[in-house]
């Protein structure tokens, strides 16, 4: 008996850490009005392998299934998809529309640091904006994110329709401009070889290969570089780039968000703005976080590719936050701030007192009368509990309890109303 390659379960220390990141998220995104939402996880394979959703790379790793009723299904290998979905299929939904979700997604690919084959995403979307104040906020929200995490980071950005206006430029042809970018995103991982390795298995003619190297080669260039080489200014993704670009620096980001030309994204559907998050040291290496725009998904999903829903994510990668945490001391797990112990037959009495101290949001642990008091007692000590309420037949009768201070070392016998007292004063 044993857990499937790439799959976890999380307890005691290592649970609590989890949900502390968690709730870190969370209390942030509803900061910034992002409204809580759970899509399924099991979807109709129909709609997870539509040529508007992840692309052939995702799908090769999608865990597929049939049902009874024989009905092809497939489990959700982000949180995007179903969202658009749920755009989709609730017409009167006021937009703009913020939306933030936590939830297992599943992937069968590779298992490595940071990325599993069940695992964590938290997604923060916005439908409705088509304007850069959208991707400007979400590169805020990350910032403050990672701040709140104590995790330094850079933030390296793009725009998909900046860079197949540079593909076309240098005459790759629109069909392959998409096949071209993705290998231009794993430049980092595979080099300058690896490229043009793969572009020759693509098939593209060596003169645009040669083309696409020279671009490559340039030593770190800037937005302004690229559109005098390319001759881009005024074209539409150069405007969209020298907009957003402005508005970073208007909000001094621009330390933390730094533009990558060669930035695409692994997901096919992506639009305009691309942005991956990682750590700032270089340590390493996984993404923290990525997302970007998709304004063409859910008009697709409709079957209304003339409709725009303009919209922008930003997913935090839960796991590689998880990964790079890890070598972190763990904060001890939250004990109880009260043992209840009941003593002789005071079962009934004990239970009674628990539920009201956890009434008045006191973490209660309820302890059975069988172990000798001694011992009970130095369980409290050791898990650094610092009160504990006695509950004998004497005290029973005259409807009183004894507290144990156990740091003063001192008791009273006192009604419970007043022990909550005392606990809480």
């Amino acid at each position: 008996m044993q857990n499937i390659k790439g799959t976890y379960d999380y307890f005691g220390k290592e649970q609590a850490l989890r949900k502390n990141i968690q709730n870190t998220l969370q209390d942030l995104f509803e900061l910034y009005d992002f409204e809580s939402m759970d899509t399924t996880l099991l979807n109709e394979l129909e709609l997870l392998t539509s040529k508007y959703a992840g692309g052939d790379e995702i799908l090769k790793e999608m865990y597929q299934l049939t049902d009874q009723g024989n009905r092809k299904l497939g489990l959700r290998y982000d949180l995007t998809i179903p969202f658009a979905k749920v755009i989709a299929l609730n017409p009167g939904i006021v937009f703009p529309f913020k939306r933030y979700e936590i939830g297992k997604v599943f992937r069968d690919g590779p298992v490595k640091r940071g990325r599993l084959r069940e695992f964590l995403q938290c997604d923060v979307d916005v439908v409705g904006i088509s304007g850069p104040e959208a991707e400007a906020e979400l590169m805020q929200l990350a910032t403050e994110a990672f701040r709140k995490l104590d995790i330094p980071i850079i933030l390296k950005w793009n725009n998909r329709r900046f860079l197949g206006e540079i593909l076309e430029s240098i005459g790759v042809p629109a069909e392959d401009q998409l096949s071209v970018m993705l290998t231009l995103d794993k430049l980092e991982k595979i080099n300058l070889v690896g490229v043009k390795n793969e572009l020759i298995s693509k098939e593209i003619e060596s003169a645009t290969i040669a083309d696409i190297l020279e671009l490559i080669e340039m030593d770190n260039p800037s937005f302004e570089q690229l559109c005098e080489k390319y001759s881009l200014t005024g074209q539409p993704g150069a405007m969209e780039v020298l907009v957003l670009q402005k508005l970073i620096q208007d909000i001094q980001l621009q330390q933390t968000c730094r533009f990558d030309p060669f930035l695409s994204r692994g997901l096919s559907f992506y639009t305009g703005t691309v942005y991956e998050i990682f750590d700032a040291s270089g340590s390493f290496t996984s993404s923290l976080g990525g997302g970007g725009r998709y304004d063409a998904i859910i008009g697709q999903l409709v079957g209304r590719e003339d409709i725009q829903y303009p919209t922008v994510g930003l997913s935090f990668g839960m796991e590689s936050i998880m990964a790079l945490l890890a070598e972190r001391p763990i904060q001890e797990r939250k004990t109880a701030e009260v043992m209840v112990i009941p003593v002789g037959e005071t079962l009934p009495q004990a239970l009674i007192a628990a539920a009201e101290l956890r009434a008045c949001s006191i973490r209660t642990s309820l302890v059975s009368g069988k172990r000798k008091l001694k011992k009970q007692l130095a369980t409290a000590s050791s898990q650094n509990i610092r009160y504990v309420i006695l509950i004998g037949e004497s005290e029973s009768s005259v409807d009183k309890v004894r507290l144990k201070d156990m740091k003063e070392q001192t008791e009273v016998i006192v009604p419970l109303d007043e022990a909550i007292y005392l606990i809480t004063g």
